[in-house]
């Protein structure tokens, strides 16, 4: 019984240090992508492009728009963000979600004032 519990905690130590050298490894592979003008997203949701990299103190530039930049460490960029593939399959407005076949109907048809009048109308009671 002893030696069954030395195996499974021997088994256990060897896929958690397994797990952290993956772990590093993946983390280098994506430090040596890093360049000037690739789009990044950091580990906080910030997307933006480098502009550079202080390999001394482990900064890198991000331009989030321009004229705005940011300085961040450079372990908390986390990921490269890739260009969609095709952008003309997205329409640029939603008519294409619409069916053309069955026409709107008269309960989804709005005016432009019913939206205004709803919120307002919501606390009133008939009485």
């Amino acid at each position: 019984m002893n030696i069954l519990l030395f195996v499974m905690l021997g088994l256990f130590i060897f896929v958690m240090f397994r797990r952290n050298k993956k772990t590093k490894e993946q983390a280098a592979a994506l430090q040596s992508q890093f360049a000037p003008g690739v789009e990044v997203m950091t580990s906080f949701g910030l997307y933006g492009r480098i502009i550079s990299i202080d390999e001394a103190e482990n900064k890198v530039l991000l331009e989030l728009s321009p004229g705005n930049v940011a300085t961040v460490h450079r372990q908390a960029v986390t990921k490269i963000v890739e260009p969609a593939a095709d952008e003309s399959a997205v329409p640029d407005d939603a008519s294409s979600l619409t069916s053309e076949d069955a026409g709107p109907s008269a309960a989804a048809v709005e005016t432009t004032d019913e939206p205004l009048k709803r919120p307002s109308d919501e606390g009133k009671k008939d009485f």
